[in-house]
Parts: C-alpha cells; structure tokens; sequence
C-alpha cells in the first residue's frame, strides 16, 4: 500500500480523498493556485506545493508541475479527482512512465472511453446501442450546421473532452448550432485544454441514469447498482439520487451488465460510470462513459456501504476487489443536493465573494466513514470566512442525506436545508428546496427536461412554495418576544423608562417595492427558561418551543408537536431592524413592532430605486473578456455587447433595446462587480 499520495485537484473532492487517505494511514499533498493558497484542502493536507497562477490552465492544468511536486514530496500515488486532468489520457500515461501510481483507470482504457468520440465508436462495434450522430471532430461552425440539419433538430453540440456542463450546447436551429459550436469550443479549450466537438440527436424527455462500475487489475468488474440524475438545469446536475425512483429491476440488471461488458472489453480498472439516456418505455442507450469519480458517488456510497476512494486506491496499488457482484448491497434511499455559489433570482449567475457565515446542518454522517449511515453528510471544500473565487467552479458543498425510502430521504433533505445556513453570497438552497417540494419530484414523475418545463421563466420567489407563512411570522414574533423579555432584564434602566415586553405586536412583511403587509400577532404563555411560547397570528396558534439563544443564526424547536429548523439574520443592509426569517426554501424579511410604530411605518414614503435601463450592468461578479461595442456605435435589440467570464463559463451580454452606445465605461480584462455598469447608451 502506497504511504503518501498527491491529489491533483482542488476543493471539495480534494478534502473527500484527504479523508480517506487518513482513515487507511496514506499520507497526502494537496496542489494549490494563487487563488487557492489558504482554502480547505492546503489546510487538511499533510504537505501542499504551490503550482502556478489562479486559472487553471496555469495550475491546475499543468501536467509537468504536478508530476513535478509528487515527486519532489516523494508520492508514489496521484489521484487526480474529477475535472482538471482526471480523464486526461496523457497524464495518465505520463504517471504511468514517470513510475507514479495513477489512482484511477489505465491510459489505454481512459483512450478507449474517457473520450467521448472514441467511446462511441467503440460502443458501435461492440453492437451497443448509441443515440444518432457525428462522432468525429467538426471543424468549423458552418459544417456544425450542416451536420445538426442532417441528424434533424434538436441536437445537442458536445466538448469531446467535456463534463459537468462545460462545453455543451442544445440547439434547435441553425442559428443556435452556429453560436453553440463557438461557444462550445471556446468552453472545452478553456476547461480542458481540448477544442473538439460532436454532435449527436437530442432525445426529447430522456432520463439520466448512470451505472457505477467498480473494476481491478485481475479481470474482475462489478457495477454498484445506479444513479438518477435527471434533474438537472443546462445540462449540469443539480439533485442526484440512489437507487432511480423509475427502472424496474430487470432494467437494472441489465444496464448494469451492460455496463460491465463496456468495462471488460477496454479492461477497466478503478471507478468508473456509465451513463444511460432510457425512454419512458425503459428502453436504454448508452451515452458515453465517465472515467473517473462522479461527484455524485456519495449517494452510492450510502445505499452500498462502501467507500469508493478507498476502493479506487486499493485497486491502484493492486489489490483485488473485495467483493463479488453478490456482495453488492442496495439498502434505503440517498440524495445529494448540490449547494452552489450563485443566484438563482438572477437566473443562476455565478456569486462570487467572501464566504461570511458558513454553517452546514449538522453531520450525523462523514466522507470516509462507512459505519454511519441514514444520517445527514456535508462534503465541502471550503469554511466559515473563507473565498469562493471566480476561476473554478460554482460548487460550495454537496449535501447528502441517506433515509430509509425515498419519502424519508425528501424529509430528511429538506430538514437539513433549511439547516444550511450560507451568508455573504449567494447559494442555490432556496431552489433546491423547492424542487424538493415540487409534487412531480415527490411523485418520481420528471425527466431531464424537468427544470426547464417547470421553470421555463427562470426561479422566482413566488416558485418557492411555502404552505404557512403566518408560521414565519410567528417564528418572528417568538424571537422579538424573547429578545424583549432579555432586554427588560438589564439593569441600570431609568425609571420609567425601562423596557415594557408586552405581549401585542405587529409583524410588517417588507417588500422590495414598498406594498408592506402588517398582521397583528398576540405572544402569551412565554416562558423563557423553557423557551416556550404560543403565539397567535390570523387566528391560528402556534406553540413553539425553542431553547436556540438570541445570537444564534439557526434555530430548532418544536411548533405544535412538529420538529422545525428555520434560519434568523438579524438586520439587513438597508434596514438595521429587519428579522430575516429562512424556511423551506422561503425569505421572509420583517419587523416586529408595536402597533403605533407599525401605523407610522405605513405613512414612510417609498424611495423607489433609480433608473438604470440606460446602462449594461454586470449581472454578476466576474472577468470582463470582450467589449463588443465601441462609442458612438448603433446597437440593435439582441445584439451582442459584452461576454463576462465566470466560474469557467462564459456569460453573453446583448442590448435589451435599440441605440447608440454613448460611453464604455469598463475595459477588456477588468474585475466586475454585481451591478456595475459597462456600456452606457446615449
């Protein structure tokens, strides 16, 4: 067994293999960028090597100092994650002659499957059934749409070397083909080095479902049953499952055994997935196959018991796999929320910044630990105070839950969202929350199209769905109350001027546009030693006990016999009185006042905020790559003005209306900030 190993990667998946390494006593050298110098994975490595610039293409990227800092630390292993070089054949190949232990599947089998294009053809002539399509590399955008009108539209434009939505594009006409293949190149190049693109037919409401395979040095592959992965949004993964709420077990078993024939015949060694498109009659096509670890293997992890890192090393250093396909176990029901670092008000625009309260639910399960499950796991690469910076992706955490059925697995999720406690950036729970209340989900009725059916306007506040909002306000008024009663305890108060608690209120719902709600709400039977209170709102009562202090900002109790976690934030920028209160995916900004302060509140006029329709604001924190406007210049509705790059995307910015450009007010190469203003129309 190896006693040191390097990973080659970054972030969450970087800390889920340093855990691992340490359970089985392997020692561990994390990499880092300038970006990257105090995150998470330098902290819990035994040793970290700097190696290069914040872009990947200057660190991360970088073959030679990678292989240069294993052996500089003496690793004899490199694990390289997901992304980056993980399906890298030449890196694989490089570890290989440099007599470095690549913690993943050989050279010749990445070759083989880890390309899009030449897995395709292989799964071909292995009398596989593949989806229609161009499997080799197109050359220009004027052939892409020669190619997309030959298959028949919609087509999906893919990076060979692609994967976690980079690099990939759905069109459905010509003018779409010809945009998708730049941007799909310009993507693949930047992420991964490699500009080549296919095209094949897009199935409409397809389901996602992978199969994981698990196979060693002496010939022996299993597959660890499947994943559900339909939920996603552009083609990027958003709510993954274990075990699929849809296939039967004969489809099962028999995507799996497919999935095994695939594995053999490249003789596949280490984790690896393969990825199925299956139609409403669970007939399946083989897509293509990931040949590394998927970011979503923790639920397999769950319903299997196994430990997938540990797994992958042991076969790296040659042992046999220790089980047999008998073995394999499929127990309860686990899903994984991806937390990301971005708005989804603002149509998911990357929100990049300082990380200024950072607190997961709490973990009942842990990365490495096989014995504790139908719990709650937080995977994560980054802590309480720390940066998200703008040149990697938008992943701030994977939260996984593991349950008993599905049913118990959705509580289970929910609870611990509304846990989940992300300040100082913006994240996506609010999304998360309420598909995991949309009654198709709950229902196991959606498919890859799911998110853009039902959220065909983008995600809206009023998407979120909330069954009793007088519940907010009295988890409101519970905590004015307290912090009333708290302050009329002080001593040194002037007589008669001391604080009076009373037990009448009013809770003013703020709105960003000034149509403030007021709703009366009565607080009796307080007691504060205990915590307890039943508070009355629009004739309903709430009996709420909660023992979490003022300063808290997640609370837990019970309200009328039912278990509750609910998030507090304590003023606002604009308003120092503001109680925000956060559950099940819904934002409630209030104040809690007396009746005559709530009267002379209604009578504040409403300063509505300025005019900004003249100008192209940055819509999100990020690089400004291209000006495409210059002064003086007549811009018609659509057309494009600026592209910000963000989180490894590219994000295009076109006029909203007709003009002429007065002033350009930010420069190729710049920093933005959210609302800053680029372009300004005379």
């Amino acid at each position: 067994m190896f006693t040191k190993i390097l990973i080659a990667n970054r972030g969450e998946i970087a800390c889920r293999v340093i855990a691992t390494a340490k359970k089985m006593g392997i020692a561990t050298v994390a990499v880092y960028s300038d970006a990257d110098k105090e995150a998470r994975h330098v902290k819990l490595a035994d040793e970290a090597v700097h190696i290069g610039a914040a872009p990947s293409r200057e660190s991360y990227l970088l073959a030679d100092r990678i292989i240069a800092a294993a052996k500089q630390t003496g690793a004899q292993a490199i694990h390289p994650g997901y992304g980056f070089l993980s399906k890298n054949e030449a890196f694989a190949k490089r570890c290989e002659d440099e007599g470095i232990a690549f913690v993943g599947p050989r050279a010749h089998s990445i070759a083989a499957m880890g390309d899009k294009i030449a897995s395709k053809k292989l799964a071909n002539e292995a009398k596989v059934n593949t989806i229609p399509g161009w499997n080799d590399a197109i050359e220009s955008p004027e052939r892409a749409v020669e190619i997309a009108r030959d298959i028949g539209y919609p087509v999906m434009i893919k990076a060979s070397a692609g994967g976690g939505g980079k690099g990939l594009r759905v069109a459905f006409n010509d003018k779409e083909a010809l945009e998708g293949f730049t941007s799909c190149r310009n993507e693949a190049r930047n992420s991964f080095g490699d500009d080549r693109i296919f095209i094949e037919k897009f199935v409409e409401q397809p389901r996602h479902i992978e199969i994981q395979v698990l196979g060693d040095s002496h010939g022996n592959v299993i597959y660890l049953n499947e994943r559900e992965c339909s939920i996603q949004r552009r083609h990027q993964k958003v709510i993954e499952e274990a075990p699929s709420p849809f296939i039967s077990d004969e489809t099962r078993k028999a995507m799996g055994e497919q999935a095994v024939q695939l594995a053999k015949a490249v003789k596949y060694q280490s984790a690896g997935t393969v990825e199925f498109v299956v139609g409403k009659n669970q007939d399946f096509y083989f897509l293509e196959m990931n040949t590394r670890l998927q970011v979503e293997h923790p639920v397999t992890e769950c319903i299997t018991g196994l430990d997938l890192v540990e797994l992958m090393i042991r076969v790296a250093a040659g042992e046999k796999l220790p089980l047999t396909q008998a073995d394999v176990k499929r127990e309860g029901w686990a899903i994984e929320c991806r937390i990301n670092a971005e708005d989804p008000f603002r149509n998911f625009l990357p929100s990049t910044g300082r990380l200024v309260r950072f607190n997961p639910p709490h973990e009942t399960m842990w990365q490495a630990d096989t014995a504790h499950r139908y719990g709650v796991r937080v995977d994560t690469g980054v802590y309480d105070g720390g940066e998200i910076p703008m040149y990697y992706d938008s992943m701030i955490a994977k939260l996984i839950v593991h349950g008993k059925d599905r049913n118990d697995a959705i509580a289970k999720m929910r609870e611990a969202l509304n846990g989940f406690v992300i300040r100082g950036i913006n994240s996506n729970i609010p999304f998360q929350a309420a598909l995991l209340a949309h009654p198709d989900f709950v229902s196991g009725d959606f498919n890859t199209g799911f998110i853009a059916h039902h959220y065909a306007n983008g995600f809206r506040a009023e998407d979120v769905p909330h069954d009793d909002t007088d519940f907010l306000r009295a988890i409101a008024a519970f905590v004015r109350r307290k912090s009333r009663e708290r302050a009329s305890g002080l001593s040194g108060q002037l007589p008669g001027y001391g604080v009076k608690v009373g037990k009448d209120y009013v809770v003013a719902s703020l709105s960003a546009d000034g149509e403030h709600a007021y709703t009366p709400v009565h607080v009796d039977e307080f007691v504060g030693e205990t915590g307890y209170a039943s508070v009355t709102v629009n004739d309903k009562r709430y009996k709420i006990t909660c023992n979490s202090r003022l300063n808290d900002v997640r609370i837990e109790g019970m309200c009328n016999g039912n278990p509750f976690v609910a998030q507090i934030e304590r003023g606002t920028a604009r308003n120092p009185l503001a109680l925000v209160i956060q559950h099940n995916g819904t934002k409630l900004e209030t104040m809690v006042v007396s009746k005559r302060m709530a009267e002379l509140h209604a009578l504040m006029p409403f300063k509505a905020p300025p005019d900004m329709s003249k100008y192209v604001l940055s819509p999100m924190p990020g690089l400004l790559v291209e000006v495409a406007v210059l002064p003086g210049q007549k811009v018609q509705a659509g057309e494009r003005v600026a592209v910000i790059e963000a989180m490894k995307m590219e994000n295009v910015l076109f006029a909203a209306a007709d003009g002429v450009v007065g002033k350009v007010l930010a420069a190729k190469g710049d920093s933005l900030v959210v609302d800053q203003p680029i372009v300004e129309f005379a």
